[in-house]
């Protein structure tokens, strides 16, 4: 077996040792560190293992100790699987150090050790998504990462976070349970807990027409719940009140990647599962089609009526989420194909505007109030340049990232009549609507303060700089170059 096969398993353990030795460390600053070496350390041993599997379009499993199956734990990577993780681990260290200014001033120092932590599970957890071959595993880490990302919500010191906090606990721990029945169930059917085994037996299930109703049963419960805890409308209501009130790495953790991990499992599920074949044939897609559609005009209307930055952000993040769940309603390759391109899309925007709109208020005494920000832009130019690239890609202005993934939903539904009707008009209208929003915010921005209402200049911290300026190069690289990552995305979609 080639040595670069364990990369995977070595990132998933990096992250977890590196939170089981934070506590060890002499204060938060240090912890800080670690936490930006273990997501560094992510980067680079994905991306390793993409320039070694991807031009060769390879797949493996990677059995871990020494159990084989049906007993043993397993993680199979391809293509789709390397992309997506070193995605996950180079937002997670430019998140770090975009929002490390706020990390220091919201959260207590005898505290920030624990937070560093919880950055580190999730992490793991959602590389471990990413990766898992065994259901169980992967309903584990779901639950660590819904315990970690609600201590990194509440770590900001406000009452308005506890209640956040509690609110989003419960519906995840609703989605979670959801997602528990439905494991168990399948394993009552089947007997089996590693993806290949399962699949054998599910279409075996549907070929002779036993148990119909309990597997449509679960599927519907495993998509209810990773629903609930990915935002899919309409069970998005926890998401605003908990990214807009966190701490700026957290809003950037939570709505770049950790909703976002829950739906790469569920992709993962509809191919290595239940096969897409199956969920159109229980009609699945429909229904998550239509929540898309619905998702991507509701969360724009919430945006628009926000005078709050970061809330009217995260009320975007419920309509971009929305297309996600747009392009899997589709049930096509090529539908999945444009969600998992959105996926990556939001992913490297969405931390970028809510590091640079904690930037932009860091000179109004972090009032977030869009009135109170007219002109910040002069006083932290960086920053302002940042939220306008983030800005105008969410709209889906041409060479930006988001005009090619609007394309590609655009092109994935032309096979389908009726669905290409209702996703056109969709996409026209919520195009309109982000506009709505997202250029009146950039004007304020930019537009001279009047006097009075200018704020103390702010010197531009260098981390933030390297985040932002990541960002920036990544968003005109998914704009304009896009054409490897849509290979590799299609690849691995091939090879589930």
């Amino acid at each position: 077996m080639p040595f670069v096969y364990n990369f995977p398993f070595f990132s998933i353990f990096i992250c977890m040792i590196s939170g089981i030795v934070t506590p060890l460390l002499k204060n938060g600053r240090w912890a800080y560190r670690l936490s930006l070496f273990a997501s560094g350390a992510g980067v680079l041993l994905s991306g390793v293992l993409l320039g070694r599997i991807g031009p060769a379009n390879e797949s493996f499993s990677f059995m871990m100790g020494h159990f084989p199956a049906p007993w043993g734990n397993e993680l199979s990577v391809g293509p789709l699987e390397a992309v997506l993780a070193t995605a996950v681990c180079l937002v997670m260290m430019m998140a770090l150090l975009g929002g490390s200014r706020d990390i220091f001033e919201d959260v207590l120092p005898e505290k920030q050790k624990l937070y560093f932590i919880m950055m580190d599970e999730i992490l793991a957890a959602l590389l471990a998504l990413t990766y898992t071959n065994d259901i169980f595993t992967a309903y584990v880490f779901i639950e660590i990462s819904t315990i970690a990302a609600c201590a990194i919500v509440m770590a900001k010191d406000a009452s308005a976070t506890l209640v956040a906090t509690m609110r989003y606990l419960i519906m995840s721990l609703l989605g979670s349970g959801l997602v528990l029945i439905g494991i168990v169930l399948l394993y009552c059917i089947t007997g089996h807990l590693l993806f290949p085994s399962l699949q054998q037996w599910v279409l075996e299930l549907v070929a002779t027409g036993q148990y119909t109703i309990p597997l449509t049963v679960v599927v519907g419960l495993i998509v209810l719940g990773l629903g609930i805890k990915s935002a899919m409308f309409p069970f998005h209501l926890w998401l605003p009140p908990a990214h807009g009130s966190a701490t700026t790495a957290s809003s950037s953790v939570l709505s770049g990647l950790v909703v976002k991990g829950y739906i790469i499992l569920m992709i993962r599920l509809f191919y290595k599962v239940f096969t897409i074949e199956v969920i159109r044939e229980l009609r699945v897609t429909n229904m998550i089609f239509l929540f898309g559609l619905a998702g991507m005009i509701i969360g724009s209307i919430g945006a628009m009526k926000e005078g709050h930055i970061k809330r009217m952000l995260a009320y975007s993040s419920v309509a971009q989420l929305g297309y996600v769940f747009m392009g899997i309603g589709l049930g096509t390759d090529i539908g999945i194909m444009a969600a998992c391109f959105q996926i990556l899309v939001h992913a490297c925007t969405k931390p970028m505007l809510f590091s640079c709109a904690s930037a932009l208020s860091a000179g109004r005494h972090h009032n977030k109030k869009l009135h109170a920000l007219r002109g910040a832009a002069y006083e932290n130019k960086l920053a302002g340049i940042g939220f306008t690239v983030g800005a105008l890609s969410m709209i889906g202005i041409p060479l930006f990232a988001g005009f090619a993934a609007k394309v590609f939903f655009a092109s994935a539904t032309m096979a389908q009549p009726v669905k290409m009707w209702m996703t056109l008009l969709t996409l026209a209208l919520s195009t309109v609507l982000n506009a709505l929003y997202y250029i009146p915010a950039v004007t304020v921005l930019w537009s001279r303060p009047a006097e009075g209402e200018t704020g103390e200049k702010q010197p531009v911290h260098p981390a933030f700089a390297v985040s932002t300026v990541v960002f920036i190069a990544a968003v005109f690289f998914l704009g304009i170059c896009y054409e490897p990552v849509v290979t590799l995305i299609q690849n691995g979609l091939a090879l589930l």
